[in-house]
C-alpha cells in the first residue's frame, strides 16, 4: 500500500483557518497533525516572466492573512514541484534543477499549527511536528507571516556509487556548493512566483540550532535559510 493512502484530505476552507485547521485534538489536550493533500496546482496564469522579473523584489512587510490553499499549492509547485515524470538518474523532473538530480533540498513548510515536509510527487504535506515555530524564521513579521519555508539539505542523497559521473560529488566542501546553489535556484522560483501573484517574498537567515532539534532532523540534515511568503501588508 502506497503511503498516499493514509493521507487525508482537509476541506479547502479549513486548510489554513489559523491554529483550528489541520490537527485534531486528542483528549489529553494534544495535537495530532493530519497530513495535508494539497489541490492540484494551477500551471497557467500569473503575469508573465519578464514582467514578474521586473517585479521580483524582497519585501519585508508581510500581513498574518492566511495565503488561499490553491495558492499554497501552487506555490509549492512553482519552488520545487514535479515537472516531468522522467529525468536525468532515473528521477522525476522538478521545477528547480540540482547536481546530478540528487534533489538533496527539503521543504520544511512552516504554517500556524505546524511544521509539514513538502513532498513533491504526492504533493502532500506531511505533519512533522504541532505548533507554532513561525518564530524560528526570525523576527518582526516572518514570526507572524502565514507560511515560512525552510530549506533543508539531506547529504545522504547524493549518489556515490560507480555509476555516478561527477566524482568530486563526494567532496564535503563541492556538496556545500551544489546545496547552497541549489536552494538559491528554489528561492529564487518563489520570488517569481511571489512576483507573478502579487505576493510578497523575504529569503533570510533563520533560528538553525533551535530548528533542527525542533524539526526532528538527522544528523545528515542542515538547516540553511528560510523563505517567508505571504500578501503585502497594506499601508
Amino acid at each position: 500500500m502506497q503511503r498516499r493512502t493514509f493521507f487525508k484530505t482537509l476541506p479547502v476552507a479549513t486548510l489554513l483557518a489559523g491554529t483550528q485547521s489541520g490537527y485534531t485534538a486528542k483528549s489529553s489536550g494534544s495535537l495530532d497533525l493530519e497530513p495535508i493533500i494539497l489541490p492540484e496546482p494551477v500551471k497557467e496564469g500569473g503575469k508573465s516572466l519578464l514582467a514578474s522579473i521586473k517585479r521580483r523584489r524582497t519585501t519585508r512587510n508581510i500581513s498574518s492573512k492566511d495565503l488561499p490553499p490553491q495558492l499554497l499549492s501552487n506555490l509549492l509547485w512553482a519552488a520545487f514541484g514535479v515537472n516531468r515524470e522522467s529525468a536525468s538518474f532515473n528521477k522525476p523532473g522538478r521545477t528547480a534543477p540540482s547536481a546530478s538530480n540528487s534533489q538533496e533540498i527539503d521543504l520544511y513548510v512552516v504554517l500556524p499549527d505546524g511544521v509539514y515536509l513538502y513532498q513533491a510527487i504526492e504533493h502532500s504535506l506531511t505533519p512533522i511536528v504541532a505548533g507554532d515555530f513561525r518564530k524560528r524564521a526570525g523576527r518582526g513579521r516572518a514570526a507572524t507571516a502565514p507560511i515560512s519555508i525552510f530549506y533543508v539539505v539531506d547529504r545522504t542523497r547524493y549518489d556515490l556509487g560507480p555509476d555516478q559521473p561527477d566524482r568530486a560529488i563526494g567532496d564535503p566542501e563541492i556538496q556545500k556548493s551544489y546545496y547552497y546553489t541549489d536552494t538559491g535556484f528554489i528561492a529564487q522560483n518563489v520570488y517569481l512566483f511571489a512576483a507573478s501573484q502579487g505576493l510578497a517574498a523575504w529569503f533570510h537567515n533563520c533560528d538553525k540550532e533551535n530548528t533542527a532539534s525542533e524539526f526532528k532532523l538527522r544528523p545528515e540534515q542542515q538547516v540553511l535559510f528560510a523563505q517567508t511568503v505571504g500578501f503585502a501588508e497594506e499601508n
